[in-house]
């Protein structure tokens, strides 16, 4: 072991705390009023030594983006006047719990070395990892340049631009690199884009007697959705050259209308979202897709069709200048987990695209298993493996040793 690695084991049982506690206050989003969570994940850093930055974003742009309450923490500690700075990035915002639970989801209950709970790996397992990574730094005594920056957000679920979108357009951050939240097995260096829309068909209710007074807006809809799932089988045949992506993907994920059985539905909402491969262009997908929309709905007389775009996230390529901080961290992951860690592409999409838009070399790496699935993140009974937060933590400080030693 080296003095991290040491410092690390030593302080694991603090380590595991500190993640029980960030476990155990909910920040289901929605409703998203995440900033109980970062006054308690102030008070926490700062009963550590750090000194902690709060930046609440304005209310009305949180109400826009329909959460309640987003305040985002900056933690910086320089080693020296000189040198990279390099930002760890970790979302505490999480999806609501669901069904199917058999742990408590704030329980952060230990069973079998698996730490339960929502948020648990993705990605409140990463405040923990980022901190006390940087937490051994500090303690290690190693000759250290350059500066290493917690950032701890609270928008991902609704895509990130009050989150660190808000930090970068706000001038508060610059780093030279970056590394966010993911899991131990790979080093994540690209992922998808994300198109989501809402769509709203309007018809006209009537008596359900007398249908021909009215104008069905869920037979429209009926038509569209045949006509979107439809397009999947295009989308399949458009590969990505990325390991670990395959090809685009377009889901209809939620659909409300009617007002009662008796009635001709008069209105009908459905949100899509649009899988994007890094290949594509985010303004051509969008254009074929209100293309095919539009096609589907002059089918049916009468129906006046809105389209409003909720979000478009852009995919994340590689940036050149990652190839040192990529190799690190596979180094440093082959060496403490005695396995070759792979370089790969992901069909999320997350909140590093806006650093990469920013120049920004990035790369994913965190605490957590092999797959998303593997750990249930947004499904009943999210764990983590505690011993995949150790090394993980191990990891990471390992790569900040390397990249800004003296």
């Amino acid at each position: 072991m080296n003095s991290t690695d040491t410092w690390i084991t030593s302080h694991f049982d603090d380590e595991v705390r500190f993640l029980q506690a960030l476990v155990r206050i909910p920040t289901d989003t929605p409703p998203g009023n995440n900033a109980p969570h970062a006054d308690r994940m102030a008070e926490l850093l700062a009963e550590l030594g750090f000194e902690v930055e709060k930046h609440a974003v304005p209310a009305p742009a949180v109400k826009k983006a329909g959460m309640q309450s987003v305040t985002n923490l900056i933690v910086r500690h320089r080693f020296s006047s000189y040198g990279p700075t390099i930002a760890l990035n970790a979302h505490g915002d999480v999806v609501p719990p669901g069904e199917g639970w058999t742990h408590d989801p704030y329980g952060a209950e230990i069973v079998d070395g698996k730490l339960y709970g929502r948020a648990a790996a993705v990605s409140k397992s990463d405040f923990a990892t980022y901190t006390f990574a940087l937490l051994a730094l500090k303690h290690s005594g190693l000759p250290l340049k350059g500066a290493v920056e917690l950032h701890f957000t609270y928008d991902e679920e609704f895509g990130g631009e009050l989150g660190p979108g808000w930090l970068l357009k706000q001038g508060l951050t610059k780093p030279d690199y970056l590394i966010a939240a993911g899991f131990s097995y790979q080093v994540v260096t690209a992922h998808n884009g994300c198109l989501q829309m809402e769509v709203t068909l309007h018809g006209l209710a009537s008596h359900a007697a007398y249908p021909s007074t009215g104008i069905d807006a869920l037979q429209a809809a009926n038509k569209l959705l045949t006509a979107l799932y439809a397009h999947n089988d295009v989308l399949k045949t458009r590969l990505s050259a990325v390991p670990g992506i395959t090809h685009p993907y377009l889901n209809v994920g939620r659909i409300e209308g009617g007002s009662n059985t008796n009635v001709v539905p008069g209105k009908v909402v459905l949100k899509l979202d649009r899988r994007m491969i890094p290949e594509e262009n985010p303004a051509v997908v969008e254009a074929e897709v209100r293309a095919l929309i539009e096609a589907a709905v002059a089918q049916s007389p009468g129906v006046k069709l809105e389209i409003k775009r909720l979000l478009l996230a852009h995919s994340m390529k590689p940036l050149p200048g990652a190839a040192p901080l990529i190799a690190a961290l596979q180094k440093h992951g082959e060496a403490v987990f005695g396995e070759p860690i792979q370089t790969s592409g992901t069909p999320l999409y997350t909140d590093v695209r806006l650093y990469a838009a920013h120049g920004i070399p990035a790369a994913i790496y965190g605490a957590g298993p092999r797959t998303v699935l593997e750990s249930n993140a947004k499904r009943a009974d999210e764990h983590l493996v505690l011993d995949d937060l150790r090394r993980a933590t191990q990891v990471v400080a390992r790569t900040l040793a390397e990249l800004l030693a003296r």
